[in-house]
């Protein structure tokens, strides 16, 4: 018999009243032939009363009675859940996390996953009982309650789903995944699929609709998650494998209006360089989102990067001395800035769509301070108050309000990889451990950087739509933004052999794109690391820029995505890099152990 767990969210347990609507939704499953395992969490704003108790008492409350706290808004909701579903005549039986067995580290407030026993949910499912779970929470080693955090009750879903080798589905107040967040771009339209890595991106971006963390779950174990409306009987979007529309390079945008951006101006060009800033960043337990770092020039490089508004005093304060200790020419920020970016897994097969996303920009009069690009993203920073102008734009160039008549139907494409549920509880030893499922060297690039360029709107739309002109396939593109001077530098890499064309059509649009000077790589090795748990896991760029140093590489470029870390050095550096990597990442890549 097929199992399904079903997670309902805080406003879809809300009320009595809800907590009926979901009980009915999980009967319902059972009669149609399947065991069912609920995850419930707190309900509505239950979690944020107890914080507020706690924050009466103390400013800074232990973590470990924190987690004591919180975990009782599970077990209230666990309990008036398998109560409804008894008064309707069906069994069930409500179970903590620790009564599960979902065993975690100690570490309060975020605990990790480090293996869950499935024993005891499936003698009561055997038994003709709808399990209910309580989301968002286990047990450490010495019998402490601990809490998984931001996003745990998806999380608690997604896991139970791997161990049980069951479908999951997550139901919320939204109909499912939309092109954006509806509540931003009215236009935004409900997908009936997207895949794993674009809903790793979104999630990321703050889409909302589920936390990254546990789609890396889905991801790593192969478990189709279908979101759906707890309110209203329909399809939903599935989260798998495969994409609504593989045709269509851009299948989602994404909008996160509070970012601030911090640019390190005149970095040594040397090995370590890197390492040293964000290892102080890292120390400080902030979470940077975008990184890049251009090719430079005499000796120096430019290195800028995104961080929560919230973060950019305790940021600051962690690069300074490390500023200091390299002799970084300066230090300056922005606090008024976002960022704007297209996901699409249909980008890897097209080209020329970030032409069409900067070209959409200019036409709205709005300037891009930063630019990074992925196999299947691509994220501008812009100033806050064009922000909404900046979604609707590239929401609309790129008509994701509108469906592919034509598109291949997901159900046809590639279908689900059977998991046997045995194998996957056999890999729980570790099971939120960083999962690395490339370590790559690419030596077919060279690098183009334009120093110099002015700072307006339009420029980066008019230099890619020349290279497109001449059938120059772009990889890697890196703009960052040098404050107080107005101008810019744009880095890029592109196929050896196409280096001079690249040059000389970046020469002859010199009237039309005023720039300082041109130089190129003409031979550089670009190094990826590849994965899930990068987002999660804040270490991986550490790691791998550590790793570097101490093989006395130098990075020339870096550029940064949900599932993958590329840099750029020397070509006749590529294969000591790889190694270096291979060997930084041997303890987490799947033929290790």
């Amino acid at each position: 018999m097929s199992i399904i767990v079903q997670k309902f969210g805080g406003t879809s347990v809300a009320t009595t009243e809800k907590i009926l609507s979901a009980a009915r939704k999980a009967i319902k499953a059972q009669q149609d032939g399947h065991q069912v395992v609920m995850v419930v969490s707190a309900m509505g704003k239950n979690t944020d009363t107890l914080v507020s108790l706690a924050h009466e008492l103390m400013d800074r409350p232990p973590a470990r009675e924190m987690d004591m706290l919180l975990s009782t808004g599970e077990q209230v909701s666990v309990a008036l859940t398998a109560m409804a579903i008894v008064s309707l005549g069906h069994k069930a039986v409500s179970l903590t996390g620790a009564q599960i067995g979902i065993r975690t580290n100690n570490a309060f407030g975020k605990a990790r996953i480090i293996s869950i026993s499935t024993d005891r949910m499936q003698k009561l499912l055997d038994d003709g009982n709808i399990v209910i779970a309580a989301g968002f929470q286990g047990i450490d080693e010495d019998f402490n309650i601990t809490t998984l955090g931001r996003g745990g009750s998806d999380t608690t879903a997604v896991s139970l789903a791997a161990v049980l080798g069951a479908n999951c589905e997550i139901y919320t107040d939204v109909d499912g995944v939309y092109t954006a967040d509806p509540r931003v771009v009215k236009t935004a339209r409900k997908v009936s699929h997207t895949s794993y890595d674009e809903m790793l991106e979104l999630a990321s971006l703050g889409a909302g609709v589920m936390h990254s963390r546990s789609i890396e779950f889905a991801k790593k174990f192969n478990v189709p998650v279908h979101v759906r409306n707890s309110q209203v009987d329909n399809e939903g979007t599935l989260i798998s494998t495969v994409t609504e529309d593989p045709s269509r390079g851009v299948s989602g945008a994404a909008i996160t209006l509070d970012e601030a951006r911090i640019t390190l101006t005149g970095v040594p060009n040397k090995p370590g360089s890197s390492n040293a800033i964000f290892s102080s960043i890292a120390q400080a337990n902030i979470t940077v989102d975008m990184i890049v770092q251009d090719a430079g020039a005499d000796g120096l490089s430019n290195i800028s990067f995104t961080v929560p508004s919230s973060d950019l005093a305790p940021t600051l304060e962690a690069v300074q001395p490390i500023g200091e200790q390299l002799d970084i020419q300066s230090i300056s920020h922005r606090d008024n800035v976002s960022k704007i970016s297209v996901v699409g897994i249909g980008m890897a097969q097209q080209s020329g769509v970030s032409d069409r996303m900067f070209r959409a920009l200019a036409e709205n009069d709005i300037n891009i301070h930063m630019i990074t690009t992925s196999q299947i993203k691509i994220s501008v920073l812009v100033d806050r108050d064009q922000a909404m102008n900046a979604i609707y734009a590239v929401h609309n160039t790129f008509e994701l309000d509108r469906t592919n008549p034509e598109a291949v139907p997901a159900e046809s494409q590639q279908a689900k990889a059977d998991v046997d549920p045995a194998a996957a509880a056999n890999e729980l030893q570790g099971l939120e451990e960083l999962s690395i499922t490339d370590v790559s060297l690419d030596t077919t690039q060279a690098t183009i950087s334009i120093q110099g360029v002015a700072d307006t709107p339009g420029i980066a739309a008019t230099i890619f739509e020349k290279v497109a002109q001449e059938n120059i396939v772009v990889d890697m593109i890196i703009q960052s933004y040098l404050d107080q001077t107005d101008i810019a530098s744009l880095s890029f890499t592109v196929d050896r052999q196409d280096v001079e064309r690249t040059l000389a059509a970046i020469n002859a649009m010199k009237n039309d794109v005023p720039f300082q000077h041109v130089a190129s790589n003409p031979a550089v090795a670009k190094l990826s690391v590849s994965g899930i748990g990068l987002r999660s896991h804040t270490g991986v760029a550490i790691r791998m820029f550590e790793s570097l140093a101490e093989a006395g590489l130098n990075i020339e470029m870096i550029n940064t995505s949900e599932v993958r870390v590329n840099v750029v050095v020397d070509d006749s550096q590529g294969a000591d890099g790889l190694k270096a990597l291979n060997k930084a990442f041997a303890d987490v890549m799947p033929s290790a152990g």
